[in-house]
């Protein structure tokens, strides 16, 4: 196969750029049968290449992610979708921009090869990082054809399950689970402040391949209420776990709408028992990951990476 001066210089920075991560112990944060892991979005504040990404990973000891689409679809090499006003402040001009960049992207993904996702895969499995869950939510308003690129990049990755936001459509949770259930590739919603008991039967009653990304986080700060019980109850259903520490909404303050509750916090200083979780998880030999979901705000004199470490050694000291 020949390549042009471009693709060599390419793939010679995508090889140095792997050499450091090659050299390096593959990370284990599978404890006690429980694979610890985290959402590429705690590492939002970052530089969010793939081989970056991956080198956050393995420097903070994690061997298992969430990978949020942007990652991914960056290093496939699709067309940028800048981001446009919201609601009124849009003008016709920014709105018709933004619309034929998401065509664009839209065509690229129903036409593109998996050839880069393969190399993706090897590049994060070489290095000791299984991908288990994507994050590319199906919007109602995609084709068919746009659904398909999802599930087709999510088993090309090799993760097991697809994730989004639990939806509030009647139609949009329906479409979603009869592909997923086509596919047979579960769907798994995330949960903020909303679901509860009959929210999460809804949205499992809707196929066999629906599922629970269940953000244990979320449902104390909202609720009070510890979610082990949630847990036990659907553990056949979770497909993974989001794993924050907040306070309960006592401490909500004036944010009382729909879906608030306490604030965000380092490991151990929120009221989620996350301890208790794990330990759960590792009693019951539960099979879902439990993803790190870092969103509290950075402390003065630290950084992103030196706090997800703690969270990660946190995780793994609950285990122990």
């Amino acid at each position: 196969m020949l390549y042009t001066r471009r693709e060599i210089a390419s793939l010679a920075l995508a090889a140095g750029s792997a050499l450091p991560l090659l050299a390096a112990p593959k990370p284990n944060s599978k404890i006690g049968g429980v694979q610890i892991g985290i959402i590429t979005y705690s590492f939002r504040a970052l530089p969010e290449s793939a081989e970056e990404t991956l080198r956050y990973c393995v420097e903070c000891g994690i061997s298992g992610i969430e990978l949020m689409s942007n990652v991914a679809e960056v290093y496939a090499g699709a067309p940028a979708v800048p981001p446009t006003a919201r609601g009124d402040s849009a003008t016709a001009e920014q709105r018709a921009a933004h619309e034929k960049a998401v065509e664009a992207r839209r065509a690229w993904r129903t036409s593109v090869s998996m050839d880069k996702y393969k190399q993706f895969r090897k590049m994060y499995e070489n290095a000791g990082v299984k991908i288990y869950a994507f994050k590319l939510p199906p919007a109602l308003n995609m084709p068919d054809a746009e659904y398909e690129y999802i599930w087709n990049v999510t088993e090309t990755l090799g993760a097991n399950h697809v994730t989004m936001e639990l939806p509030t459509n009647d139609e949009h949770l329906a479409r979603v689970a009869k592909f997923a259930a086509k596919r047979k590739i579960p769907i798994a919603f995330h949960t903020h402040g909303q679901g509860g008991s009959s929210g999460f039967d809804k949205a499992l009653n809707a196929s066999p391949y629906t599922a629970l990304n269940l953000d244990v986080g979320h449902y104390y700060g909202v609720t009070g209420e510890s979610p082990l019980p949630i847990i036990e109850k659907y553990a056949s259903r979770i497909s993974s776990l989001h794993i924050k520490d907040r306070k309960g909404p006592e401490f909500a303050g004036e944010n009382r709408g729909p879906g608030s509750g306490g604030p965000n916090m380092p490991f151990g200083q929120g009221g989620t028992p996350i301890k208790e979780i794990l330990q759960l998880m590792k009693a019951k030999k539960y099979k879902f990951p439990a993803s790190i979901e870092y969103e509290y705000q950075t402390p003065q004199g630290s950084d992103v990476l030196t706090e997800i470490k703690k969270c990660a050694n946190y995780c793994k000291a609950a285990l122990a």
